[in-house]
């Protein structure tokens, strides 16, 4: 996969960027931890230029996250909980978790939002319980472009340093990505072990 995002920005520029970060966020296997650092690499070469890089990066991984926050607002909390219903335990929620993720997200949701863009594989979740709560998309827009942009500043100027040797960010940042993916599974299937419906 490497080769193919580098051979994507190689060709298209920042319109590869722009599309590769869409779909980042969209299918998170295809990460921003390769795709902006051989951005910043290309543009240490000076065929890019780094504001470019950012901008570019920044828009596509906000596009990409309103697709996730656009559907969950549609889909809604009365279908959510109506869901919940019938099949509560292999969501691993029942009515009282909505009710206080709502409230919860109604108090930090824009902190949420924010720092939610800084993590692997939870910057694409986190869209969706923005949507169902239905946050107001400018704050929604406001905390993803702030979360974003820091993201991608730091894959930038990573990129821009280590020249030819971007792969080191890779390699440093796959095992924190597979750690927050194993965190997430381990947690949903001890929640549906421990699953408990309303009484």
């Amino acid at each position: 996969m490497t080769g193919l995002i580098q051979n994507i920005i190689e060709q298209s520029g920042y319109f590869g960027i722009f599309a590769l970060m869409i779909l980042e966020n969209v299918f998170p296997p295809i990460p921003s931890e390769i795709i902006v650092p051989f951005a910043g690499y290309v543009a240490a070469r000076g065929d890019l230029s780094a504001i470019g890089v950012v901008i570019s990066a920044t828009l596509g991984s906000v596009c990409g996250t309103f697709i996730w926050y656009l559907l969950a607002r549609w889909f809604g909390e009365e279908r959510l909980r109506r869901l919940v219903a019938r099949h509560g335990r292999w969501i691993t929620m029942n009515q009282r978790d909505i009710t206080r993720a709502s409230k919860w997200f109604e108090r930090f949701g824009a902190w949420a939002v924010f720092l939610g863009r800084l993590v692997p594989t939870v910057r694409t979740l986190i869209s969706i319980p923005a949507g169902l709560v239905c946050m107001s998309p400018l704050k929604f827009f406001l905390c993803t472009l702030a979360g974003s942009l820091l993201w991608v500043c730091v894959l930038t100027w990573l990129g821009l340093q280590l020249d030819e040797h971007y792969d080191r960010v890779e390699a440093w940042l796959s095992p924190v990505t597979t750690a927050v993916i194993a965190v997430i599974v381990i947690t949903y299937i001890w929640r549906v072990i421990r699953y408990k419906p309303d009484e």
